[in-house]
């Protein structure tokens, strides 16, 4: 990537990261980098490194033990290294490493989520890689995955082994997720048979399924003595943030900018539904109360959504409209040689979220980008009502806009353009969720949907993600109850029923990947307001955009740093 004339986009000042490579650096990076896939040949698969796919990492003792000398070894060395030499791109790839392993440590011998979540062993993931992706021949692909599938058993004896004082929440989730390890081992044994290896399979097939089986009976066993709280607590929580977010605020500053978030989006929404009130709702007199005002708006407007049989043909028909807009707009480079496939989401992947991206590993950017989408094929009528009504005609819009493009499908295909694989495997969750968010509202400002009821309908969305943070920080720390949680978000962010009990469900099994939304959105949007008011009308909005998403997918906090150095 070229430097820029950032004078001449009415940027003047920004930097983007040069990317004329110090060898020294380089080197030493690149040597941590293989060094960490062969000690974690799990994370090289899902790298998209598939000739570590023969090897599995088990979640031993021994093996955190060579991880943690691993991880202190490295910590020391990139500590140890002066930023005189570094160019603006390698000392952000030193701080992330720095920060990458502080966080590993700090997961690995404080917060303990091997030992008491028994969702963490999971080892669908490479399997379904190594065998789906088409990165060889399937008789070479079945190949490199049949010793990780001879691993299994050996993989679940190091995983009951490492299970103490476990939750009930988290072991319930393992519970379920193995009908979708089944079916791996399912698609496996499919495919075997196609390339005539069934006889070589079916014996290692019969030991792993045994495994799962054994480990579910385990866990069976451990659920009546489970009782850990999943509430992760204020000791615990800043700290995550901290590592996780890498933001420059504290959790607590975050939780009270939501807050203040809040009110404005609320007093706006206020004003909003007024305005349609009559032309929504009729003649009928309108409430004092604000949340009631505003949900009787919303809830009459959501009884317009798309049949229950057509939610993923909807979404995947959504997604060349939304290419188009970008195009005709001009509000971003696109690459139409990066395929998004609009799938259903693998089964040993639910039970967390209802829509996800399923980008491809830095090593193998050309692959197949997946836009996961959980069909309601499993809900009761009532239930399946519930969720089509919360992705409604205009927040379904909203969903892809987040989901795929400009959010996260689009943000990725730029991440990986970055020649920095720091960047690319271990990007900032606040950067890539605040870009999604911050991509809802390019839109709604460049005219999109423009009606007062898609600008309705986008105010209860982003009070989704300043909610988000309210309801994790509220609940983790300040001990929040589930009556209250429900109230906060069904009467006061008027999500429908379903929604708030899969989010109450979601934030119990998770702590502090809630709060990345607003965290990355607000200082993103911050970022931008900053650099507009510096340069005034010569102000370019897309120019903004490649800037900004030419570092890749770093904490916000370091791109800010180098986009306002004069």
């Amino acid at each position: 990537m070229r430097r820029r004339d950032f004078a001449a986009l009415g940027l003047a000042g920004l930097v983007l990261p040069a990317f004329g490579q110090d060898a020294g650096f380089d080197t030493v990076a690149e040597s941590f980098l293989e060094s960490l896939w062969r000690l974690d040949p799990d994370a090289a698969v899902a790298a998209g490194r598939f000739e570590f796919g023969p090897r599995i990492t088990l979640p031993s003792t021994e093996q955190r033990t060579r991880m943690r000398a691993f991880l202190q070894r490295w910590l020391a060395r990139f500590q140890g290294q002066a930023d005189e030499p570094l160019n603006t791109s390698q000392r952000m790839d030193r701080a992330m490493l720095v920060a990458k392993i502080q966080s590993d440590l700090w997961r690995l011998d404080t917060l303990r989520e091997w030992a008491w979540s028994p969702a963490e062993h999971n080892p669908a993931a490479p399997l379904d890689l190594l065998l789906n992706t088409e990165h060889a021949p399937l008789a070479r692909r079945l190949e490199l995955l049949r010793p990780r599938l001879v691993s299994l058993p050996a993989y679940y004896r190091a995983a009951r082994a490492s299970l103490a004082g476990v939750t009930r929440e988290h072991t319930e989730l393992a519970i379920q997720q193995a009908p979708g390890v089944l079916g791996v081992l399912d698609d496996i044994a499919k495919r075997a048979a196609e390339a005539g290896l069934a006889a070589a399979f079916k014996a290692p097939l019969a030991a792993a399924r045994a495994a799962v089986d054994g480990y579910v009976a385990h866990l069976r066993r451990l659920l009546p003595g489970a009782q850990r709280s999943w509430r992760l607590g204020g000791e615990l929580y800043e700290p995550k943030f901290a590592h996780d977010i890498q933001s420059a605020r504290s959790a607590r500053e975050t939780y009270e900018l939501a807050l203040q978030r809040r009110e404005e989006v609320l007093a706006s929404m206020q004003a909003q539904a007024a305005a349609l009130w009559h032309a929504v709702i009729g003649r009928e007199a309108p409430p004092d109360d604000r949340f009631a005002l505003i949900g009787r708006v919303i809830a009459k407007l959501s009884e317009r959504h798309v049949a229950r049989e057509r939610f993923v043909d909807e979404i995947r028909a959504q997604i060349p409209q939304l290419e188009a807009w970008i195009r005709e707009h001009d509000l971003l480079s696109q690459d139409a040689s990066k395929p998004l496939v609009v799938r259903e989401t693998p089964e040993y992947e639910r039970g967390v979220a209802g829509a996800s991206i399923e980008a491809p590993g830095a090593y193998r950017p050309g692959d197949r980008t997946y836009y996961n989408v959980t069909p309601l094929d499993d809900l009761t009528p009532e239930q399946a009502e519930s969720s089509l009504r919360e992705y409604n005609h205009w927040i379904l819009q909203i969903l892809n806009i987040h989901e795929a493009i400009p959010g996260h499908y689009t943000q990725l295909v730029h991440a990986n353009r970055v020649p920095s694989k720091v960047k690319a495997l271990f990007g900032n969750g606040a950067m890539i969720e605040g870009w999604a968010v911050y991509g809802e509202r390019m839109m709604i400002e460049s005219g999109y949907g423009a009606s007062p009821e898609m600008t309705l309908m986008w105010g209860k969305w982003h009070l989704r993600s300043v909610t988000n943070t309210i309801l994790d920080y509220s609940v983790h720390v300040l001990g929040m109850e589930q009556p209250e949680a429900l109230d906060l978000l069904v009467r006061q962010a008027f999500q429908t029923e379903s929604e708030a009990r899969e989010k109450w469900r979601r934030v119990q099994l998770t702590s502090v990947q809630l709060t990345s939304y607003f965290s990355g959105y607000s200082e993103i949007f911050a970022l931008r307001e900053q650099l507009r008011a510096r340069a005034g009308a010569a102000f370019d909005l897309k120019r903004f955009h490649e800037a900004f998403l030419g570092y890749g997918s770093a904490p916000v906090r370091l791109i800010a740093a180098e986009m306002l150095k004069a």
